[in-house]
């Protein structure tokens, strides 16, 4: 079945719901939406700017929500650690007076190198009162990414835990001049290694007062790096305005109320851990769930139901491996205070989102965005319909078209319904990004006019829904065909015996490039001639022999970013036997 074929999930006319969306009408909110009131009610300090750490606890705090539950942690053994919205700040100005305290000053770069857990969010919002930059490394990292990192980045000061700096930083430390401070986050009984920092005596000797610094919309706060394709990682800037936008999205595309449990499953290493994870919630004033565990089915079900999760953000890969475990570990426990279920990282195939619907009563939300766009930029709204495999529609206040790279560069906007082309926004919104670290040229490559080429490529239907086709370089051109390589992953994956998929194009002498796809088995099926011609057959009755793979190969796992994204490149180079690139944020890479 196609994915446009899928019935459209009815939100308006459905039973009411016990707590109703803050999104009434869709229509009605486009109408009448603007940044400028939010940007309004969320300056502290300044009457002209922002500081993030200020909207995320300051104000809660003066106005008298200081008792209300901020952050939970869960670690291995099930201890709970809880901080209040009180507590929390109290600990984010002891960090700020301590990092002052080693001679930073505002626009310094802190890096962490941390797990999920309470330092990480003290760090983070620490650094951020004392407007510094702040900049999220991903734990699993090797010690060459994580060199490649801070010596791009300049960093000042990097926070980490004392396991991972024996494994990881020690080895590096002479290759970095500019690092100028180590803080040790120390475990029980550990010692703090020489030329560190104790982190948690610093914290203790601090002042637990400090004003937070009044920063401007444009003062960059935040640093995050992607892979790149060849090349070293790109450095993504984002301004303390952004979270004018973490705040509206949180409140309309994933609907925080402020009883809300919230989860969301994203590292703070990566772009939605942070802006998700740690700062919209805090926006918000709900109380956030961290578990400090990696994936497992079992332990998650646990935390969704123990905890009463009411609002639930995850990746489609995570959702995809809950269903190849099966519904009745999920069915095993209840789960009646959840009402919203988000995705993001990587289109979510239809199934994934049926799926939701017959396990929880709910269906997931996919919504599209990029580490350059710091927010949710389209969404499948909570009382606006969702047609299955569908991105959504345009957050309010963002103006999304199909567009054509014309020969001199500029945009010209598609209007024909679903064509394909490059999904762009018109630019302009609070969390669009501020440059590439060190690399002006690639940053004005991005834009032409008054828009934002995402470099995805996407089509629009006649409703306004978005439609994720495939990365510009991932999109499979055969015999004068666009094909899409989530569509072909979305058919084989509505097949019984396939968890994951991913599908590339490989040079073909008549067509030009002919579709091959891998996939990775459920439990209880194993490779076979049979089950590929099965597989083969699947993909041609649905999608037709234009577009359907000619190949199926088996792999025990795809390879896919410690973020759940398949990385098709990386098929595609060891496939053709080019350069993989970038490896760092590869699932289990160096």
């Amino acid at each position: 079945m196609d994915a446009a074929e899928f019935p459209v999930i009815r939100k308006l006319g459905r039973h009411a719901p016990a707590i109703s969306p803050n999104m009434g009408s869709y229509t009605q909110e486009r109408d009448r939406f603007a940044w400028e009131p939010a940007r309004t009610a969320l300056r502290t300090g300044s009457r002209s700017g922002v500081n993030i750490a200020g909207v995320a606890l300051d104000r809660h705090v003066a106005a008298g929500l200081g008792d209300h539950l901020a952050v939970r942690y869960i670690d291995r053994d099930w201890v709970r650690t809880d901080f209040t919205y009180d507590s929390l700040l109290r600990a984010a100005n002891r960090c700020a007076n301590a990092l002052r305290g080693i001679g930073l000053t505002t626009g310094e770069r802190v890096f962490s190198l941390l797990g999920r857990g309470p330092a990480l969010h003290i760090a983070a919002l620490g650094a951020l009162k004392a407007g510094m930059i702040f900049c999220p490394l991903f734990s699993a990292f090797g010690p060459e990414p994580v060199r490649t990192r801070l010596e791009l980045g300049e960093a000042a000061v990097l926070i980490t835990s004392d396991v991972l700096y024996v494994r990881k930083v020690a080895l590096i430390r002479a290759e970095l001049p500019k690092l100028r401070h180590i803080l040790i986050v120390r475990g029980p009984g550990a010692s703090v290694p020489a030329d560190t920092h104790d982190f948690g005596a610093m914290l203790a000797g601090a002042s637990e007062e400090f004003a937070t610094v009044a920063m401007q919309d444009d003062d960059i706060a935040l640093l995050h790096f992607t892979s790149g394709t060849t090349g070293k990682p790109k450095g993504v800037l984002h301004a303390h305005g952004a979270v004018v936008a973490h705040y509206l999205t949180a409140r309309l595309a994933l609907d925080l109320q402020a009883e809300d449990r919230y989860w969301c499953t994203a590292d703070p290493g990566w772009v939605t851990g942070m802006a998700y994870g740690v700062i919209a919630p805090l926006t918000c004033g709900v109380s956030s769930l961290v578990d400090q565990e990696e994936f497992d089915p079992e332990r998650w079900y646990r935390v969704l139901a123990e905890e009463n999760i009411t609002v639930w953000y995850t990746a489609p890969t995570a959702i995809r491996m809950l269903m190849k475990a099966g519904a009745e570990l999920a069915r095993a426990r209840s789960y009646p205070g959840l009402r919203f279920l988000g995705s993001v990282g990587e289109p979510l195939n239809p199934e994934a989102v049926i799926w939701g619907l017959e396990v929880f009563g709910q269906p997931f939300h996919d919504n599209w965005w990029q580490t350059e766009t710091g927010a949710i930029m389209v969404a499948n709204f909570a009382s606006v319909d969702i047609k299955p495999g569908s991105m959504g529609l345009p957050f309010p206040g963002i103006d999304a078209a199909i567009v054509r790279r014309t020969a001199d560069g500029a945009a010209e906007v598609i209007l024909e319904p679903s064509t394909v082309g490059e999904l762009a926004l018109k630019r302009g919104w609070p969390s669009m990004f501020r440059g590439y670290l060190n690399n002006e040229a690639k940053y004005r490559e991005c834009f032409a006019g008054e828009w934002y080429f995402s470099g995805d490529l996407a089509k629009r239907d006649a409703e306004g829904y978005f439609w994720f086709v495939g990365r510009g370089d991932d999109v499979i051109k055969s015999a004068g065909h666009l094909i899409s390589p989530f569509e072909v992953e979305s058919t084989l994956l509505s097949h019984p015996a396939v968890a994951q998929a991913g599908a590339i194009g490989v040079p073909d002498p008549v067509s030009g490039a002919s579709v091959k796809a891998f996939v990775e088995l459920r439990p209880g099926f194993e490779p076979s001639r049979q089950l590929r011609q099965e597989l083969l057959a699947h993909a041609r009755r649905r999608l037709g022999a234009a577009v359907a793979p000619r190949e199926v190969a088996f792999l025990e796992t795809l390879p896919r970013t410690r973020s759940g994204k398949i990385m098709r490149r990386v098929l595609r180079a060891r496939e053709l036997g080019l350069p993989e690139g970038d490896l760092s944020t590869l699932e289990g890479g160096a």
